[in-house]
Parts: structure tokens; C-alpha cells; sequence
């Protein structure tokens, strides 16, 4: 496995352990409805070298900001 893909392994847990924390949600049930919504493979992994460089508090706005779009119930 390439450095690239551990930096974007580790940058989707460190988030999906965050989003989990906000929603009050466990953490594979966090996974879960975000995959289910494409935001993992549509928008984490794809922009990370963008959003890797944002706070924490940033992410967990934008990203519950998308999954609400995309119809996740939090």
C-alpha cells in the first residue's frame, strides 16, 4: 500500500471518528451512512488534499452540511 493511500485511510477514520462524536453516532453506523450517501468514495477520498488541510470543527460542518443534502438523517 502506497503512502498516499495510508494518509487517505487515516485522514477517513480520523473524520468518521468525529462525525461519529457530533451525530452521536457509533462509528460504523457513521460509516455506513456515509457510504450509503456516496460521500466517502465521492468526496472524502476524492478531495482529500484539500479538506486534509482543514480544522477539525471545518469538516464536521461541511461534511454534516452534505450529508443532510444527500438525505442522511442525523
Amino acid at each position: 500500500m502506497n503512502d498516499e493511500i495510508v494518509r487517505e485511510i487515516d485522514f477517513s477514520v480520523f473524520v468518521l471518528h468525529h462525525l461519529a462524536r457530533a451525530w452521536g453516532m457509533s462509528v460504523p453506523d457513521t460509516y455506513s451512512a456515509l457510504h450509503d450517501a456516496g460521500i466517502i468514495e465521492g468526496y472524502l477520498v476524492p478531495c482529500y488534499d484539500v479538506l486534509h488541510t482543514l480544522g477539525s470543527e471545518y469538516l464536521v460542518e461541511d461534511l454534516t452540511d452534505l450529508a443532510r443534502e444527500r438525505g442522511v438523517r442525523l
